[in-house]
């Protein structure tokens, strides 16, 4: 699994999977007249992770395998912690991963009007009222899950007096918390949720939309069901943790007068080895500066798979791989990495760069000069073309690739040996430069073979290492970060302290590396295997005059090797 491969990745068609099979049925059986229609409904108060991916390609690929729509509809009820910057990071991540949503984005706050006339028909129907009671009084009111609720003593409160109090609370004639609108279900119903739960409160909050034009917002669950609705959504793709809400899900399309009547179906959210995808452990992380922001390229953050330069065709493969499924479970990280790899095989233009460089001097090549290389941009595209790689008698090798007293096995350069040079000549190590002070291997002298232009002997002898190199004379020096797994633990999630499993190695910064020069001007964005090394993307950071690149994954899942380095 975590080696590369050469065949390309493939967006073959979803399986069809429990949901999909649910939709074909219903579409099959002519329900709600053959139509689909789903919708990915985020909050604004944080920017979308790799679990949103899942759900995103869930619902607009449903839609689109079967000629439906998707809607995209921001559940902004909670003004206190939006922000429109999470509300047009969210429309670019859709967008990125490639999707469209139908006609223009929609809010919850579309309906705030509708949503106040559906609470006040349910007081009307002696379907809710206004509860004075204290949060933790409704709290302790509630039950527990073996033990039946308590009604509250303002929960026969006069159908007209409700009705009044309410508008009052509309009009802000009461203090925030002093008044709530609770729905009149089941006080005894072994279901939490159908215990006369609260569907309106009050909230002095200026939102990033409607202003100060409201001072009491509905809840998600009351918000959602009727929103649906309006939008004549057929199936409400949800999360398992909304299971145990479906029923008042079902309670509230049945009794409020709604144009349509949508399915609620929930699916397996996503869990990631090495991750959390809590949105205030990850907001903690940013706050707190763990991280350098919503996009750092160790944050599972879309935004921050984007900076490191994970590839939208990558996410959505994994996404389709992983499937959907009814029961929970914990994906291995290695799988959404591979998926990466495997997408960047086959489109990273290849370029030989040095992050630890050696100094190697070829002391019987003619001083003051230079020769190109045609050197294949990528093996796996023929599409891909070459490009001309400077030679010159100066080049910077990898340290690691050079052994004063050569353990066994390890075939690369050491003294008297001969290696190949990426598409260049055979190099004989012949001396060894150190640091007087320090001890420290500074430079190689080593001699080329001429009869070995382009890599190969004429006489047919063979080596056993190929080595990458770059022309000191010509080589662009660049800022390289390495990035590896936020976390030490494969369930940090589960840590009471998930900050005590912070990888310290998580961030290395090397500040003297070497490319070649066909890098020259990239732009951010712009991803490339780095020969032997893994693939890099530029980083936005980047300025004119300097490159900073992030590795945006290992030629191979290394993290076993890396733990035991610790």
């Amino acid at each position: 699994m975590d080696k590369p491969t050469t065949e390309p990745v493939r967006e073959a068609p979803a399986p069809l999977d429990f949901i999909r099979t649910i939709v074909a049925d219903d579409v099959k059986a002519g329900k709600l007249g053959g139509r689909v229609a789903t919708r990915f409904p985020p909050e604004p108060n944080g920017y979308l992770h790799i679990g949103h991916a899942k759900s995103i390609c869930l619902n607009f690929g449903v839609a689109a395998e079967f000629g439906g729509t998707c809607n995209l509809r921001f559940d902004d009820t909670n003004p206190t912690k939006e922000d429109v910057e999470y509300v047009d990071s969210i429309q670019e991540d859709v967008r990125w991963l490639g999707f469209t949503w139908h006609e223009q984005p929609l809010y919850a706050s579309d309906y705030f009007e509708r949503l106040y006339e559906y609470a006040r028909h349910l007081i009307g129907k002696g379907l809710a009222y206004v509860d004075s009671l204290t949060a933790d009084e409704i709290r302790a009111h509630r039950g527990t899950l073996t033990e039946p609720g308590t009604a509250s003593p303002y929960r026969d409160r006069p159908i007209e007096e409700s009705l009044d109090l309410f508008a009052r609370m509309r009009a802000g004639e009461f203090p925030d918390g002093a008044l709530v609108l609770r729905a009149k279900i089941d006080m005894t119903s072994p279901n939490i949720n159908l215990r006369d739960p609260v569907l309106y409160r009050i909230r002095r909050a200026h939102h990033h939309r409607t202003g100060d034009a409201w001072c009491i917002y509905p809840m998600y669950d009351f918000a959602h069901p009727p929103s649906d609705a309006l939008e004549h959504i057929t199936h409400s793709l949800c999360t398992l943790e909304f299971e145990d809400h479906r029923p008042l899900y079902d309670w509230l399309i049945e009794h409020l007068p709604v144009p349509s009547k949508p399915r609620q179906i929930e699916f397996a959210r996503l869990k990631v080895t090495y991750t959390v995808m809590s949105k205030r452990r990850l907001l903690e992380l940013v706050e707190e500066r763990h991280v350098s922001g919503w996009d750092d390229p160790r944050m599972p953050t879309i935004g921050g798979m984007r900076r490191r330069g994970y590839t939208p065709e990558a996410i959505r493969t994994f996404c389709d791989r992983i499937g959907v499924a009814k029961r929970e479970n914990m994906v291995d990280v290695a799988l959404l990495e591979h998926a990466v790899r495997e997408d960047l095989n086959r489109r990273a233009p290849r370029v030989m760069g040095v992050l630890d460089p050696l100094r190697v001097v070829i002391e019987n090549y003619p001083e003051g000069t230079s020769e190109d290389f045609e050197v294949a941009n990528n093996p796996e595209d023929d599409a891909a073309g070459t490009r001309r790689v400077p030679f010159s008698r100066v080049l910077y090798i990898e340290r690691d690739d050079f052994r004063e007293e050569p353990p066994k096995k390890f075939f690369r350069l050491a003294l008297g040996r001969e290696v190949r040079l990426r598409g260049a000549y055979f190099i004989t190590c012949t001396d060894v430069v150190k640091d007087p002070a320090s001890g420290e291997i500074v430079e190689l002298r080593c001699t080329y073979d001429p009869a070995t232009r382009g890599g190969d002997a004429t006489d047919g002898r063979k080596v056993k290492a190929t080595l990458h190199w770059v022309s000191a004379a010509h080589a662009v020096g660049v800022e390289v970060r390495l990035y590896d797994r936020l976390f030490t633990s494969e369930n940090p999630g589960a840590i009471a302290d998930y900050r005590s499993v912070l990888n310290p190695k998580s961030l290395e910064v090397l500040t003297t590396c070497w490319l070649e020069p066909s890098v020259s001007g990239a732009p951010a964005g712009t991803t490339y295997q780095f020969e032997r090394l893994g693939y890099f993307s530029v980083d936005p950071d980047s300025t004119a005059g300097r490159l900073v690149f992030n590795r945006t994954v290992t030629l191979k899942d290394t993290w076993a090797r890396i733990e035991q380095r610790g």
